[in-house]
Protein backbone atom coordinates (compact mmCIF):
# COMPACT_ATOMS: atom_id res chain seq x y z
CA UNK A 1 0.00 0.00 0.00
CA UNK A 2 1.31 3.12 -0.47
CA UNK A 3 0.21 6.92 0.76
CA UNK A 4 -3.66 7.83 0.77
CA UNK A 5 -3.47 11.27 2.34
CA UNK A 6 -0.33 13.29 1.01
CA UNK A 7 1.47 15.22 3.95
CA UNK A 8 0.84 18.90 3.87
CA UNK A 9 -2.02 18.69 1.72
CA UNK A 10 -5.57 20.68 2.64
CA UNK A 11 -8.24 18.28 3.42
CA UNK A 12 -11.31 19.84 0.62
CA UNK A 13 -15.33 18.80 1.12
CA UNK A 14 -16.37 15.35 2.95
CA UNK A 15 -13.38 13.13 1.91
CA UNK A 16 -15.53 10.59 0.18
CA UNK A 17 -15.47 10.92 -3.78
CA UNK A 18 -15.22 7.78 -5.23
CA UNK A 19 -15.23 3.80 -4.45
CA UNK A 20 -12.99 0.68 -5.37
CA UNK A 21 -10.77 0.47 -8.35
CA UNK A 22 -12.27 -1.86 -11.08
CA UNK A 23 -9.24 -3.19 -12.13
CA UNK A 24 -6.74 -2.88 -9.27
CA UNK A 25 -4.39 -5.67 -10.73
CA UNK A 26 -3.11 -3.24 -13.86
CA UNK A 27 -0.21 -0.34 -13.51
CA UNK A 28 -0.50 2.50 -11.32
CA UNK A 29 -0.68 6.23 -13.40
CA UNK A 30 -1.32 9.37 -12.70
CA UNK A 31 -3.50 12.20 -14.91
CA UNK A 32 -3.18 15.99 -15.18
CA UNK A 33 -5.43 17.97 -15.80
CA UNK A 34 -6.00 22.22 -16.08
CA UNK A 35 -9.08 24.01 -14.48
CA UNK A 36 -8.69 26.60 -17.21
CA UNK A 37 -8.64 29.01 -14.27
CA UNK A 38 -6.41 31.58 -12.86
CA UNK A 39 -4.56 30.53 -10.10
CA UNK A 40 -4.31 32.47 -6.08
CA UNK A 41 -6.36 31.52 -3.03
CA UNK A 42 -9.73 32.68 -3.97
CA UNK A 43 -9.31 31.05 -7.59
CA UNK A 44 -8.31 27.68 -5.45
CA UNK A 45 -11.30 28.20 -2.92
CA UNK A 46 -13.87 29.03 -5.99
CA UNK A 47 -12.65 25.95 -7.56
CA UNK A 48 -12.88 23.26 -5.04
CA UNK A 49 -16.77 24.48 -4.24
CA UNK A 50 -17.13 24.47 -7.55
CA UNK A 51 -15.98 20.69 -8.48
CA UNK A 52 -17.75 19.80 -5.03
CA UNK A 53 -21.37 21.12 -6.48
CA UNK A 54 -21.24 19.66 -9.71
CA UNK A 55 -19.74 16.49 -8.41
CA UNK A 56 -16.19 16.51 -10.81
CA UNK A 57 -13.59 16.08 -7.82
CA UNK A 58 -10.38 15.12 -8.51
CA UNK A 59 -7.97 13.94 -5.94
CA UNK A 60 -5.67 17.24 -6.05
CA UNK A 61 -6.46 20.39 -6.29
CA UNK A 62 -2.85 22.54 -6.86
CA UNK A 63 -1.89 26.37 -7.45
CA UNK A 64 1.55 26.33 -9.44
CA UNK A 65 2.00 29.42 -8.50
CA UNK A 66 1.63 29.70 -4.55
CA UNK A 67 2.36 25.67 -3.92
CA UNK A 68 -0.54 25.14 -2.44
CA UNK A 69 -2.31 21.60 -2.18
CA UNK A 70 -6.13 20.43 -1.41
CA UNK A 71 -7.14 16.11 -1.71
CA UNK A 72 -10.57 15.79 -2.07
CA UNK A 73 -9.70 12.02 -1.20
CA UNK A 74 -7.79 9.51 -0.77
CA UNK A 75 -5.26 8.37 -3.81
CA UNK A 76 -6.45 4.28 -3.04
CA UNK A 77 -10.09 5.21 -4.25
CA UNK A 78 -11.50 6.77 -7.49
CA UNK A 79 -12.02 10.25 -8.33
CA UNK A 80 -14.76 11.94 -10.81
CA UNK A 81 -12.69 13.86 -12.79
CA UNK A 82 -12.35 11.40 -16.25
CA UNK A 83 -15.47 10.43 -18.75
CA UNK A 84 -16.00 6.25 -19.42
CA UNK A 85 -14.62 4.98 -22.33
CA UNK A 86 -18.07 3.76 -23.15
CA UNK A 87 -18.48 1.12 -20.65
CA UNK A 88 -14.55 1.08 -19.58
CA UNK A 89 -14.80 3.19 -16.16
CA UNK A 90 -11.65 4.94 -17.18
CA UNK A 91 -11.51 6.77 -13.38
CA UNK A 92 -11.17 3.10 -11.79
CA UNK A 93 -8.27 1.86 -14.16
CA UNK A 94 -5.21 0.44 -12.44
CA UNK A 95 -4.22 -0.07 -9.01
CA UNK A 96 -4.48 3.94 -8.87
CA UNK A 97 -5.00 6.89 -10.95
CA UNK A 98 -4.81 9.56 -9.23
CA UNK A 99 -6.51 12.96 -11.05
CA UNK A 100 -4.58 16.52 -10.10
CA UNK A 101 -6.60 19.19 -11.17
CA UNK A 102 -3.85 22.44 -11.91
CA UNK A 103 -4.93 26.09 -11.21
CA UNK A 104 -4.28 26.91 -15.20
CA UNK A 105 -4.84 27.11 -18.69
CA UNK A 106 -3.80 24.73 -21.18
CA UNK A 107 -2.82 27.66 -23.59
CA UNK A 108 -0.41 28.64 -21.24
CA UNK A 109 1.94 25.72 -20.06
CA UNK A 110 2.22 25.95 -16.25
CA UNK A 111 5.96 24.69 -16.29
CA UNK A 112 6.52 27.99 -17.78
CA UNK A 113 5.67 30.11 -15.14
CA UNK A 114 5.39 27.64 -11.52
CA UNK A 115 6.66 28.03 -8.73
CA UNK A 116 7.20 24.21 -7.17
CA UNK A 117 7.66 23.56 -3.73
CA UNK A 118 6.91 21.06 -1.12
CA UNK A 119 4.04 20.42 -1.40
CA UNK A 120 4.28 19.45 -5.02
CA UNK A 121 7.18 17.54 -4.09
CA UNK A 122 4.78 15.81 -1.51
CA UNK A 123 2.82 14.81 -4.23
CA UNK A 124 5.37 13.17 -6.31
CA UNK A 125 6.08 11.21 -3.49
CA UNK A 126 3.08 9.84 -2.79
CA UNK A 127 2.29 8.73 -6.48
CA UNK A 128 5.35 7.49 -6.29
CA UNK A 129 4.79 5.50 -3.25
CA UNK A 130 1.81 3.49 -5.13
CA UNK A 131 4.58 2.65 -7.65
CA UNK A 132 3.45 5.27 -10.49
CA UNK A 133 6.97 5.13 -12.84
CA UNK A 134 8.69 8.61 -13.55
CA UNK A 135 7.15 7.72 -17.38
CA UNK A 136 4.98 9.63 -20.22
CA UNK A 137 3.74 6.24 -21.79
CA UNK A 138 1.10 8.23 -24.16
CA UNK A 139 4.06 10.88 -25.76
CA UNK A 140 3.32 13.88 -26.41
CA UNK A 141 0.22 16.30 -25.28
CA UNK A 142 -1.15 18.58 -27.49
CA UNK A 143 -0.17 21.53 -28.16
CA UNK A 144 -3.58 23.33 -28.79
CA UNK A 145 -7.15 22.39 -29.35
CA UNK A 146 -6.69 21.10 -32.96
CA UNK A 147 -3.49 19.14 -31.62
CA UNK A 148 -3.82 15.47 -31.54
CA UNK A 149 -2.23 12.67 -29.10
CA UNK A 150 -2.54 9.05 -28.33
CA UNK A 151 -5.50 7.95 -27.01
CA UNK A 152 -5.00 4.10 -27.11
CA UNK A 153 -6.41 1.94 -24.59
CA UNK A 154 -3.88 -0.83 -24.81
CA UNK A 155 -1.19 2.24 -23.65
CA UNK A 156 -4.01 3.23 -20.88
CA UNK A 157 -4.41 -0.27 -19.41
CA UNK A 158 -0.68 -1.82 -20.16
CA UNK A 159 1.41 1.26 -18.85
CA UNK A 160 1.82 3.07 -15.72
CA UNK A 161 2.97 6.48 -15.24
CA UNK A 162 2.09 9.77 -16.32
CA UNK A 163 -0.78 10.67 -18.63
CA UNK A 164 -2.25 14.06 -19.82
CA UNK A 165 -6.34 14.21 -19.60
CA UNK A 166 -5.72 14.38 -23.33
CA UNK A 167 -4.29 10.73 -23.69
CA UNK A 168 -7.18 9.28 -21.77
CA UNK A 169 -9.37 7.25 -24.08
CA UNK A 170 -13.17 7.98 -23.88
CA UNK A 171 -11.66 12.00 -23.31
CA UNK A 172 -11.79 15.03 -25.54
CA UNK A 173 -10.43 17.48 -23.89
CA UNK A 174 -6.68 18.62 -24.19
CA UNK A 175 -5.21 19.92 -21.56
CA UNK A 176 -2.66 19.90 -19.57
CA UNK A 177 -1.75 21.54 -22.42
CA UNK A 178 2.53 21.28 -23.53
CA UNK A 179 3.81 21.20 -20.00
CA UNK A 180 7.53 20.51 -19.78
CA UNK A 181 7.28 16.72 -18.95
CA UNK A 182 10.50 16.39 -17.56
CA UNK A 183 9.93 19.29 -15.73
CA UNK A 184 7.07 17.40 -13.77
CA UNK A 185 9.37 14.62 -12.91
CA UNK A 186 12.17 16.59 -11.92
CA UNK A 187 10.17 19.44 -9.69
CA UNK A 188 9.82 16.22 -6.80
CA UNK A 189 11.91 15.22 -4.25
CA UNK A 190 14.26 12.89 -6.56
CA UNK A 191 15.01 9.34 -5.46
CA UNK A 192 11.19 7.84 -4.29
CA UNK A 193 11.22 7.25 -0.45
CA UNK A 194 8.96 4.41 -1.08
CA UNK A 195 9.23 0.46 -2.34
CA UNK A 196 7.51 0.12 -5.93
CA UNK A 197 3.80 -1.85 -5.63
CA UNK A 198 0.81 -2.08 -7.76
CA UNK A 199 -1.37 -2.11 -4.72
CA UNK A 200 -3.21 -5.09 -5.13
CA UNK A 201 -4.24 -5.64 -1.78
CA UNK A 202 -1.80 -9.36 -1.58
CA UNK A 203 -1.18 -11.19 1.51
CA UNK A 204 2.70 -9.28 1.16
CA UNK A 205 1.67 -6.49 0.55
CA UNK A 206 -0.62 -6.00 3.75
CA UNK A 207 2.62 -7.32 5.87
CA UNK A 208 4.72 -4.24 4.26
CA UNK A 209 1.79 -2.01 5.40
CA UNK A 210 1.72 -3.47 8.64
CA UNK A 211 5.48 -3.28 8.80
CA UNK A 212 4.90 0.59 8.11
CA UNK A 213 7.84 0.09 4.96
CA UNK A 214 5.55 2.19 3.12
CA UNK A 215 5.49 5.07 4.69
CA UNK A 216 8.18 8.16 5.07
CA UNK A 217 10.07 7.73 8.46
CA UNK A 218 10.71 10.63 10.54
CA UNK A 219 13.63 10.32 13.50
CA UNK A 220 12.28 11.64 16.67
CA UNK A 221 15.88 12.15 17.42
CA UNK A 222 16.71 14.68 14.82
CA UNK A 223 13.20 16.42 15.06
CA UNK A 224 13.85 16.79 19.00
CA UNK A 225 17.28 17.97 18.06
CA UNK A 226 16.29 20.27 15.58
CA UNK A 227 13.37 21.56 18.34
CA UNK A 228 16.29 22.53 20.26
CA UNK A 229 18.86 24.11 17.73
CA UNK A 230 17.13 25.70 14.82
CA UNK A 231 14.92 28.18 16.58
CA UNK A 232 18.21 30.14 18.19
CA UNK A 233 20.26 29.60 14.79
CA UNK A 234 20.21 31.99 12.16
CA UNK A 235 15.97 32.37 10.66
CA UNK A 236 15.69 29.56 8.39
CA UNK A 237 18.40 27.66 10.03
CA UNK A 238 17.65 23.85 9.44
CA UNK A 239 19.44 20.84 11.38
CA UNK A 240 17.50 18.20 9.45
CA UNK A 241 15.46 19.45 6.90
CA UNK A 242 14.10 16.29 5.36
CA UNK A 243 12.67 14.85 9.09
CA UNK A 244 11.25 18.39 9.77
CA UNK A 245 9.59 19.32 6.48
CA UNK A 246 7.49 16.01 6.68
CA UNK A 247 6.29 17.46 10.18
CA UNK A 248 5.57 20.42 8.79
CA UNK A 249 3.39 19.39 6.15
CA UNK A 250 1.47 17.47 8.53
CA UNK A 251 1.21 20.16 10.83
CA UNK A 252 -0.04 22.43 7.98
CA UNK A 253 -2.75 19.61 6.94
CA UNK A 254 -3.72 20.73 10.51
CA UNK A 255 -3.87 24.49 10.02
CA UNK A 256 -1.51 24.86 12.46
CA UNK A 257 1.04 26.00 10.50
CA UNK A 258 1.30 28.45 7.85
CA UNK A 259 2.32 27.11 4.57
CA UNK A 260 5.17 30.11 3.96
CA UNK A 261 6.90 28.33 7.34
CA UNK A 262 6.91 25.02 6.06
CA UNK A 263 10.75 25.03 5.04
CA UNK A 264 12.84 22.40 6.86
CA UNK A 265 13.83 24.71 9.78
CA UNK A 266 12.06 23.58 13.52
CA UNK A 267 12.30 27.64 13.79
CA UNK A 268 9.79 29.23 16.65
CA UNK A 269 6.42 28.93 14.47
CA UNK A 270 6.89 25.32 14.13
CA UNK A 271 7.79 24.97 18.23
CA UNK A 272 4.41 27.21 18.25
CA UNK A 273 2.16 25.32 15.87
CA UNK A 274 3.67 21.56 17.36
CA UNK A 275 2.69 23.24 21.05
CA UNK A 276 -0.95 23.63 19.43
CA UNK A 277 -0.47 20.36 18.49
CA UNK A 278 0.30 18.31 21.97
CA UNK A 279 -2.99 20.71 23.17
CA UNK A 280 -5.11 19.13 20.82
CA UNK A 281 -3.43 15.60 21.68
CA UNK A 282 -4.38 16.74 25.75
CA UNK A 283 -1.24 17.85 27.08
CA UNK A 284 -1.11 20.76 29.14
CA UNK A 285 1.82 23.71 30.67
CA UNK A 286 5.17 21.94 29.99
CA UNK A 287 3.98 18.71 28.40
CA UNK A 288 2.89 20.85 25.63
CA UNK A 289 6.37 23.21 25.27
CA UNK A 290 6.42 22.59 21.16
CA UNK A 291 9.21 19.89 21.22
CA UNK A 292 8.18 16.82 19.87
CA UNK A 293 7.32 13.76 22.15
CA UNK A 294 7.15 10.00 20.72
CA UNK A 295 3.28 9.52 21.83
CA UNK A 296 2.08 13.21 19.99
CA UNK A 297 4.68 12.42 16.84
CA UNK A 298 3.33 8.97 16.69
CA UNK A 299 -0.38 10.42 16.56
CA UNK A 300 0.62 13.05 13.78
CA UNK A 301 2.27 10.72 11.69
CA UNK A 302 -0.90 7.95 11.94
CA UNK A 303 -2.68 11.14 10.59
CA UNK A 304 -0.67 12.15 7.78
CA UNK A 305 1.24 9.01 6.59
CA UNK A 306 4.85 8.87 8.07
CA UNK A 307 6.07 6.47 10.57
CA UNK A 308 8.44 7.36 13.31
CA UNK A 309 12.09 6.02 14.07
CA UNK A 310 14.27 6.35 16.71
Amino acid sequence: MGITWIPGAERLGGGDIGGEMDTPDEPPRIVWHTTESGAGDAEFDSTADYLIEIGAEPHVLYDPTTDRIGQFGPLDESARALRNDGGDRTNRTGAVCIQVEVLARASEPFTGYWQPGPNFAALLDAARSWGVPDAWPAGDLAADDSDSTSRDSDTWHSEGGHYGHANVPGNDHWDPGAIDRSAILAAGSGDAPYPSTTGTGTADDESDASSGTDAAEVSLAKVVAAAGSDPDAAQGATTHRDDVLVVERALQAEGLLSGDWVDGSFGTRTQYAYAEWQSRCGYEGDDADGVPGRTTLEKLGAEHGFRVGD
